[in-house]
């Protein structure tokens, strides 16, 4: 199992989530990815988006400006 980190801080849409589902087709089975961002929309989007990709959200933690989203495919 792998951990991705993808960093995106500084962007705004749709670039987090662009980036969170390039991510998602390199993953495989039961990789955990990390999204770091800075973007308040994509922080309620990504989950979403995960959801309808039947991804689980393993946790949102917001710290400052910052937020990280743990997903495991």
């Amino acid at each position: 199992m792998a951990e991705i980190k993808v960093d995106v801080r500084g962007e705004t849409c749709p670039v987090p989530l662009v980036e969170m589902r390039k991510a998602l087709r390199k993953a495989a089975l039961g990789d955990v990815l990390e999204i770091i961002g800075t973007h308040p929309a994509s922080k309620k989007e990504i989950p979403m988006a995960a959801d309808a990709l039947s991804v689980k959200v393993l946790g949102v933690e917001q710290a400052g400006d910052e937020w990280v989203i743990r997903l495991q495919k």
